[in-house]
């Protein structure tokens, strides 16, 4: 015998239908998006007290009224892209993971001579969010697991350190440790440095945050082809911390595309 089941909460108009009819001419926009960018979305929306639909309608709406530029929005575009894509190598890599002369395409800019060269900081890579020249939020960079992986997703993302985590205790430290007084407002990508972080190649004394659009030393004169460029890094100080060697380079364009090259990417090379 089937059990029966009691009555649920009644509408409070029965005679409305559950699920609603958009207007006609709308569209339904469907998009995967990560636990973290859920949580990152629905919280903006409890804070907005709205349903997380219309929050991306709110934003729709906005572009189109024109409340919002297309030159701010595409602004925070871009660094969200540059939050997901994994900064490329400037080379390809063999079985062995080795790199070898031969240039990634998407890299092709490098080797057109665009770019400015900067040092690639041994560290953890964070985001601080500054409001008056005060420190606001701490986030470390997430990269997927072996599993989320297989699921397809490959780009990471950054997330809020967790004050009471033993593992977040440096990252927080740095960040705490940093000067941010005369820093614009905003996010800043930036490299956590210090004593307890990475193995402190640079041997600094102190955890610090290293910001990659205000502080980060430039290179002058580097090389761009294979030999040159492995030739180059076997030697190159570092200019943030003199007397040790730079881990490596990262070329950035203008319109915010980076590449890298390490040291040890020549390390077993032939």
């Amino acid at each position: 015998m089937d059990e029966v089941r009691g009555r649920g909460r009644p509408r409070k108009n029965p005679e409305r239908l559950a699920r609603w009819t958009p207007p006609e001419g709308w569209s339904r926009l469907v998009a995967w998006i990560s636990p973290e960018e859920k949580k990152a979305l629905k919280r903006v929306a409890v804070e907005a007290d709205v349903p997380v639909a219309d929050l991306v309608r709110a934003l729709a709406a906005a572009l189109a009224g024109e409340v919002v530029t297309y030159e701010e929005l595409l602004g925070h575009v871009r660094k969200g892209m540059q939050v997901m894509e994994k900064i490329p190598t400037l080379f390809e890599r063999d079985v062995h993971f080795r790199v070898v002369d031969q240039p990634r395409a998407e890299c092709a800019w490098v080797f057109n001579g665009e770019g400015i060269p900067t040092e690639k900081l041994d560290g953890t890579n964070v985001r601080l969010t500054v409001r008056s020249g005060q420190l606001v939020r701490v986030e470390k960079r997430r990269n997927p697991s072996k599993l989320q992986k297989q699921q397809g997703i490959i780009d990471g993302w950054y997330a809020d350190v967790d004050e009471f985590s033993a593992q977040d205790k440096w990252i927080l430290a740095a960040a705490n440790g940093t000067d941010v007084s005369g820093w614009p407002d905003g996010e800043h990508s930036c490299e956590a440095l210090g004593p307890h972080i990475q193995g402190n190649s640079l041997e600094l004394t102190a955890q610090l945050c290293v910001p990659f659009n205000l502080e980060v030393p430039v290179f002058q004169d580097v090389p761009r082809g294979y030999a040159e460029l492995q030739e180059f890094l076997a030697t190159l100080e570092s200019s943030y911390a003199p007397g040790h060697l730079a881990e490596g380079i990262v070329f950035h364009h203008p319109d915010g595309r980076r590449a890298k090259i390490k040291r040890k990417d020549f390390s077993h090379a032939a």
